[in-house]
């Protein structure tokens, strides 16, 4: 069976799966704090990709491998850094409201969108958020989730060829962090339909496999990378991530003597 085939009934069976196991969960909640995650026993890495999985993304949609071993060991380092978490945490409660609206709008797991934004945040670089250094063009991705140019053009909101006057108005729509969150959850609805999956199915990687591998996926063709996806499936199992978006602050209730 030639590649393209191949890959396509793979993400149909795929597909077929998830929609069975989505009329079983709950939608949008993916492992809850404490939860074994044994669906998942016995079965390979899902972060992991084979010679020919490889192959068929490197073709259909462009792929960097990994980082570097010193980019990597940079990157654990970034993360041991607790006022540089703390920051971040900071930033996602912030957008906390525009993550569960978008998620639930494009129907996407918000810890998936969580996971991306937090991995996108802590590794920003100093100064890349500042509007002249995005209108300089010195950078090609912007605001919380790096997002590019390219994806409003994928998502029909620029041109193919773009004016100088668009690119201009569609950098400023990247910096605006609530229109960014919403085109990262296009872009993820976006994948889903490209790699074959069903666009209603919400994702979570403590019911099975396949959806922890498809999970894999999408953060790969977001970020390129290929040590990406297993950091994003780390994040989604995170206690404080899980309960910045799924916790609920209850009014504070009188007391009468």
């Amino acid at each position: 069976m030639p590649d393209r085939l191949r890959f396509i009934a793979a993400g149909a069976f795929a597909a077929v799966v998830i929609g069975l196991g989505f009329l079983r969960t709950t939608p949008g909640i993916d492992m809850q704090q404490g939860q074994v995650q044994s669906t998942l026993d016995g079965h390979p890495n899902p972060a992991d990709f084979s010679v020919e999985e490889l192959q068929i993304l490197q073709r259909r949609f462009g792929v960097h491998g990994p980082q570097t071993p010193l980019a990597q060991l940079f990157t654990d380092g970034m993360d041991q850094l607790q006022p540089l978490r703390l920051r971040t945490l900071d930033r996602l409660q912030a957008l906390k409201p525009a993550i569960l609206r978008e998620s639930a709008r494009h129907r996407v797991n918000p810890m998936l969108v969580t996971a991306i934004l937090f991995d996108e945040i802590q590794h920003s670089k100093p100064g890349e958020g500042l509007p002249f250094i995005a209108h300089s063009g010195l950078v090609r991705t912007h605001g919380p989730a790096q997002i590019g140019i390219s994806e409003l053009i994928h998502q029909k909101k620029l041109p193919p060829q773009p004016t100088a006057e668009e690119i201009a108005w569609a950098r400023d729509q990247l910096l605006n962090p609530e229109q960014n969150v919403q085109l990262l959850a296009g872009k993820l609805q976006r994948l889903k339909r490209e790699i074959g999956l069903s666009p209603n199915g919400v994702l979570q990687a403590s019911r099975s496999y396949l959806d922890a591998k498809a999970i894999a996926t999408l953060s790969y063709l977001h970020n390129g990378k290929l040590d990406y996806p297993a950091r994003v499936l780390r994040y989604m199992q995170d206690p404080e991530l899980h309960g910045l978006i799924y916790s609920r602050r209850a009014p504070a209730r009188a007391h009468f003597i």
